[in-house]
């Protein structure tokens, strides 16, 4: 059989390296996005499918990030079968729920059929029950019961995360069998790095590396050679702990273990990387008081979710201007002392967040604990005293060149010192609370902290004024 032009030309397209879509920045290339734009209109399948359909995964969830909402279901219905499902493991849930919403669910099921089961997972626990219900029905019975089983367990616990396609032996074979089940089974996973040991009942036995297997002579039997486990993780446990454990060990995989201590399923370094930057995301957003949104949200959905800690910070701040009122006459007699106060308030606020976001960090990571919070804590306040002298010794000094006034100057600077101190304490302590309370300090503390340091601003900045104004 004789090739026309046309298969060498696309032929040779295929066997091209692959196209870089990032300008220097980091984003898509503005004359790709258009060339992409152009072809979805144009409905020109050979460019999508030799331009776009070849792109990796992640490469093609920032190209459906950056195009058009509209482009993006018009995108994916054309690309039909060559349209890789992983990608929407690497978009935002609103615009992942957005384009499998307009996808009919026997696409899906037949998509889904071709992942790792971590990344159907992924996909199948945003949908709705009904949805997901009768894609599950659609796929074979043993995919479907792995399936069910990794979404029975919580939401963010191993247990979600896991592959549920390994390969396990029993410890009574050789060597030399293991290599030739591994050589003739085709249903094994498409990478793995170790080989799991386990009892006819699945309970985990061991574990060994492929390495270890490759020098060892064929005679030789598995129980001989592998290792106990010593590192495997609960179903149940928290993904973020367990992310702790692949760092702690320098793990590549994890054997995740049911509460019978039976083999279900294996934890990788690739989906660990992805939990270790969703949870500092997650820290991160709620530090602001911003919760899980995400650049994709709608304005309503945006506005809902700051609403709450906005509203708290309202009251906070009514709080605030209470302890000013208090002081009203003395305001009234020195307006130096309405333009100075904001400065005190400003800079307990940024001293006590630094404290306050090392702390959140530190408490994350299970780096500060009952057994060393007390030193911590003396570090933050021998801080906050230093911080204190120096920075209420310079503003006390251009305090008093500017209104000419030294007891202004020793005002400022002896509120400062006190508030600086006050930050300190209030962004180690209010963590730790609310932590040990059972609350999550990345979403409550910054509200309290900034409510203690604007208090105790006004409140000795004012307080001090009013007594050496009285005495005086």
């Amino acid at each position: 059989m004789t090739e026309t032009g046309e298969d060498i030309r696309v032929r040779v397209v295929q066997d091209e390296a692959p196209e870089d879509i990032y300008a220097e920045n980091g984003s898509i290339r503005t004359d790709f996005l258009a060339m992409v734009g152009a072809a979805i209109a144009d409905r020109d399948l050979l460019f999508l499918r030799q331009r776009v359909a070849r792109l990796h995964e992640s490469e093609l969830g920032d190209l459906i990030e950056a195009i058009q909402p509209d482009q993006r279901i018009a995108l994916v219905r054309l690309l039909g079968d060559d349209f890789d499902m992983t990608a929407l493991t690497e978009v935002d849930e609103a615009i992942r729920l957005q384009i499998v919403q307009h996808l009919p669910n026997a696409q899906i099921a037949a998509a889904i059929g071709e992942l790792d089961s971590d990344d159907a997972v992924y996909i199948l626990e945003d949908l709705d029950h009904e949805d997901r219900e009768e894609i599950l029905s659609q796929l074979p019975f043993t995919e479907r019961v792995r399936l069910r089983r990794a979404l029975d367990y919580p939401e963010s616990s191993a247990g979600r995360r896991m592959q549920t396609e390994f390969v396990a032996v029993p410890p009574f074979w050789t060597v030399g069998q293991t290599i030739d089940y591994m050589r003739d089974e085709e249903d094994l996973p498409e990478s793995f790095t170790q080989i799991f040991v386990i009892d006819p009942t699945f309970k985990l036995l061991g574990t060994i590396d492929l390495d270890r297997i490759l020098r060892t002579k064929r005679q030789e039997k598995i129980e001989s050679i592998m290792r106990e486990t010593s590192h495997a993780i609960p179903a149940e446990m928290d993904q973020e702990e367990a992310a702790q454990l692949f760092e702690q060990y320098d793990l590549l995989s994890a054997a995740v273990v049911d509460e019978n201590e039976r083999l279900v399923g294996v934890l990788t370094i690739d989906d660990v990387v992805d939990v270790i930057q969703e949870e500092a995301e997650e820290d991160l957003m709620r530090l602001g008081g911003v919760g899980d949104e995400e650049l994709s949200d709608s304005v309503m959905e945006t506005s809902r979710s700051r609403v709450p800690w906005l509203a708290v910070n309202l009251f906070t701040a009514f709080w605030s201007a209470s302890v000013i009122s208090l002081f009203e006459a003395t305001i009234e007699q020195v307006v130096a002392l309405a333009i100075l106060m904001p400065i005190v308030a400003g800079m307990g606020g940024n001293a006590g967040s630094q404290t306050m976001t090392v702390t959140v960090r530190a408490l994350a990571t299970r780096n500060l604990d009952i057994h060393n919070a007390w030193r911590v804590a003396r570090r933050e306040a021998g801080v906050g005293l230093i911080n204190g002298v120096l920075f209420g010794c310079l503003v006390g000094l251009v305090a008093g060149f500017w209104f000419q006034d030294v007891s202004i100057g020793g005002l400022i600077t002896t509120a400062m010192l006190i508030n600086m101190f006050a930050a300190a304490m209030a962004g180690i302590m209010i963590p730790l609370l609310l932590n040990k309370a059972g609350a999550d300090p990345a979403v409550s503390s910054a509200v309290f902290v900034t409510a203690i340091t604007d208090t105790t601003g006004f409140f000795s900045f004012l307080g001090l004024a009013s007594w050496w104004f009285m005495t005086g």
